[in-house]
Parts: C-alpha cells; structure tokens; sequence
C-alpha cells in the first residue's frame, strides 16, 4: 500500500473525530474532581491503576485532607490508609504530600496552570500536567496514556512507543479545537471497543477508517481428532 501523506491523514482523522463525535458526544474524564487540586490527586493515584479504583478512594481522603494546605501538613503514613486500595500506593502518598507542601510554598496553595510549572511537583508528569491543564483550565492538550497510545497506534495515526512522540503525532492531525475531545473519546473507545488483547473489531464503527481492523481477531479453535 502506497504511504498515506499527512493531507490524506489529517483527513482520515477528521472523519474518524466525526464518528468518535457520534459515539462519545459527551466524553470527558472520569475522574470525580471537585477543584483542581482534586483533579490533580486524582489524576496522580489514578497512575497504573483504573479511574473506579480511584473513585471509591478520594471522597473519604478529599473528607479527610479537602485542600494542600490539609494535604501538606500530613505525612505519608497518614495518608496511606485512606489510598491503601490503589496500586503504589505508598508512592503516591509520599508524592501527593510532596506536591501539596510544593504548592504551598510556591503556588499558595493553588494549582499552576502551566504544564512546565505542574511537571516539576513530584510524581507529576507530562501526562497528568496534560489532564489538569486541559480538564481544570480549558487549555488544549492531549494526554498520552496507555489507551491513547494503543489507539493511535492500531488507527494508524502513529508508530511511536513513546508517549510524547504519539501526542506530538497526534497534535499534527487533530485540530487544537479537538485535543481535549479527542483524548477522552480515544480513552472510552479504548476501554469498551478497543481493548488491549481483544478488541471488538466486528462491532466497532470506526472499523472502515482503521487499518488494524480485524488483525486482533482469535482464529477458531480445531477440533482434535
């Protein structure tokens, strides 16, 4: 097949923001925040592990430590308990006590705005900086996860293993208007169609626009003589 230039991409994608349009009108995060330093704890426990278990945990810690002035003035150890559900937990509540006294002392207490200034609280990186700024403050971005890179990457839209190359690809044929439709819409497309190790190829609409389709399907199990 002759290579598919970035006009002939940027249309294919286009048609394919229409569909995702139809599926997931509504696409958004699903991450329960109330503010942005909900989102941004959120987005922080949320890293290898999936948004329910996420969900079930934050409204008792939110109760608990409501702001990063809470946050900041806990340790660790008290911390724990309330994420104990969560993959890496331990991590996470050195880390979101780290960033909380890290807003405190820079920020007072609020949450930056810019990704540069998000990246450099610990255990926040480009990904979460993307969710916070875009989901928080309405600035165009494109977070990169698992499902966004997978999907990118069987529609065709990249071949990179790389994060920040797949948002980079991504940012070239999705319009900046679109960049923060797009991420969520991939996410839930990824998680009830697209999956990871079977994919609903024979049920999916984007299927005509993909040139993975059908490459993921099991092949019939032989019957043993």
């Amino acid at each position: 097949m002759p290579r598919e230039t970035l006009i002939k991409k940027r249309q294919r994608t286009e048609a394919l923001l229409t569909l995702l349009h139809d599926l997931y009108p509504a696409a958004r995060t699903e991450l329960d925040f109330g503010d942005p330093f909900q989102l941004l704890i959120a987005t922080m426990l949320s890293a290898q592990a999936t948004d329910v278990s996420v969900n079930r945990a934050t409204p008792v810690l939110f109760a608990a430590f409501p702001d990063a002035t809470a946050l900041a003035r806990a340790s660790a150890s008290e911390v724990e308990p309330y994420i104990k559900s969560i993959g890496l937990y331990r991590t996470k509540a050195a880390n979101v006590v780290a960033t909380s006294k890290l807003l405190m002392e820079r920020h007072g207490g609020k949450v930056p705005e810019t990704i540069a200034e998000l990246m450099a609280l610990p255990g926040v990186g480009r990904k979460t900086a993307n969710v916070v700024v875009s989901n928080a403050f309405d600035v165009p971005a494109i977070a990169v996860d698992t499902h966004v890179g997978r999907l990118a990457r069987r529609l065709g839209l990249s071949a990179s293993m790389r994060p920040d190359q797949v948002e980079a690809d991504l940012m070239k044929v999705i319009p900046r208007s679109q960049w923060v439709f797009a991420h969520h819409a991939l996410i839930l497309h990824g998680r009830r169609v697209c999956k990871a190790r079977s994919p609903l190829c024979s049920s999916c609409l984007l299927c005509s626009l993909c040139p993975s389709c059908g490459k993921f399907a099991t092949p019939p199990r032989t019957s043993r003589a």
